[in-house]
C-alpha cells in the first residue's frame, strides 16, 4: 500500500478508506441491513491486513454502534498511532431539543460521547455531517476549533454541501484565527459527476482532500441495472440518490461492465479506478459488505485507465439535479 497525504495536513492516510456505516446492530438506527460486530471484525482486520489505515464513521450510524464496533476492533488489532479516525456530527441523535445541528453544546456533547465509543482520546478527523443553516457558521467554527485545541480532534472536516458555504466557512476560520476544514467527503461516481463544477477545483486549489462517499453509487455500478440486493430495498437513501436520468445513467452502467469484461476485472474496480484517477481525489471511502469487496477496492488502485477509456465511461452522462443530502 502507498499511502498519501490528506491534503496539505501532512497526515498519511492509505488511498482507500474504510467506511465503517455498514457495521452496527440492525436492530438500532435507521439501517437495518447493517453487519453485525461478530462478523464486521473481520472486515475491519483484513482491511488492516491489507494496508487501509483510514475508517470513517458517525455518531448516527446505527445508533452509535458504529463507533463502539471500530473502536473496539481497533484497540484489539492495530496501533492508535498507525491508524486514521475519522467521524461526523450533526445529524440527529434524538428527538428532544438539542438533538441534531451544530451548535457548541451539540459538538461540544457529541465529542465526548463520540470519544467515549470509539475508546480513543482524540479522532484524527472530526468532521460536519452537512450544513445546519440553523446556526451561525461562525458559532460552528469556533466550537470545532475548540475542540482542536482541547487535543479531541487533530483536524476537522466537512461533508456535502454547497461550495460557496465551504468557501464561506474556511474564511471565517481564516479570518477569526480558528482551525479551517481540511478535507471535503461529498458524493462522487461515475452516476453523479455535479461535483465537477465546482467543488473539485476548489478543493484542489486549496488543497483540501476529497474523500467522496458511495462512490459506487450505492452498489448500482458493481452489477446490471436490473440487479437488486438488500441494501437496495432496505436503504432509504438508495431512492433519493437514484437518478431521474434512468437512461443515461444505464448506459453508464452498461459501459462499466463493457470495460470490465474487457480487463477481466469486476465492474467495481472499474468504477473505482475512475474515482481514483481523478487528480482532485484523496481517497475513496469504500463501504463493504463482502470481504472480496475489499480486495476489489485495493486492485482498482492499480488500474491505469486510458484516455479513451475514460471518456467511453463519462461520454452517456447526462447533468443532475444538484443534491445536497
Amino acid at each position: 500500500m502507498e499511502y498519501v497525504k490528506l491534503g496539505r495536513t501532512g497526515l498519511d492516510v492509505s488511498p482507500i478508506v474504510l467506511g465503517c456505516m455498514s457495521y452496527g446492530i440492525p436492530e438500532r438506527g435507521n439501517h437495518t441491513w447493517v453487519i453485525e460486530e461478530t462478523h464486521s471484525r473481520s472486515f475491519i482486520k483484513k482491511a488492516l491486513d491489507l494496508g487501509i489505515n483510514f475508517f470513517d464513521t458517525a455518531n448516527i450510524y446505527s445508533d452509535g454502534t458504529s463507533e463502539e464496533i471500530l473502536g473496539r476492533a481497533l484497540k484489539d488489532f492495530a496501533k492508535r498511532d498507525e491508524v486514521v479516525i475519522a467521524t461526523k456530527v450533526g445529524n440527529p441523535v434524538h428527538t428532544g431539543p438539542n438533538g441534531r445541528g451544530l451548535s457548541r453544546k451539540a459538538i461540544m456533547t457529541e465529542i465526548d460521547k463520540s470519544l467515549k465509543r470509539l475508546n480513543t482520546d482524540y479522532v484524527d478527523l472530526y468532521q460536519i455531517h452537512r450544513w445546519d443553516s440553523t446556526t451561525p457558521i461562525e458559532v460552528t467554527m469556533e466550537a470545532l476549533h475548540d475542540v482542536v485545541k482541547a487535543g479531541k480532534a487533530r483536524y476537522i472536516g466537512a461533508s456535502s454541501m454547497y461550495a460557496w458555504q465551504f468557501q464561506r466557512a474556511n474564511h471565517v476560520a481564516q479570518i477569526n484565527g480558528w482551525t479551517r476544514f481540511v478535507s471535503m467527503q461529498n458524493y462522487l461516481n461515475l452516476l453523479y459527476r455535479e461535483e465537477e463544477r465546482e467543488m473539485l477545483s476548489l478543493c484542489q486549489a486549496d488543497g483540501v482532500a476529497v474523500i467522496p462517499w458511495s462512490p459506487l453509487a450505492r452498489g448500482r455500478l458493481t452489477r446490471k441495472w436490473n440487479e437488486i440486493s438488500e441494501r437496495s430495498q432496505k436503504d432509504f437513501l438508495f431512492k433519493t440518490l437514484s437518478s431521474a436520468m434512468e437512461e443515461s445513467d444505464k448506459k453508464v452502467v452498461e459501459i462499466v461492465g463493457e470495460i470490465a469484461t474487457e480487463h477481466n476485472v469486476p465492474p467495481a474496480q472499474i468504477a473505482l479506478a475512475w474515482v481514483m484517477q481523478k487528480s482532485a481525489v484523496t481517497a475513496p471511502i469504500i463501504g463493504v459488505t463482502k470481504l472480496h469487496h475489499l480486495d476489489d477496492a485495493v486492485k482498482a488502485l492499480a488500474i491505469n485507465l486510458t484516455p479513451e477509456e475514460v471518456a467511453r465511461l463519462e461520454a452517456p452522462y447526462v447533468p443532475h439535479p444538484v443534491l445536497v443530502i
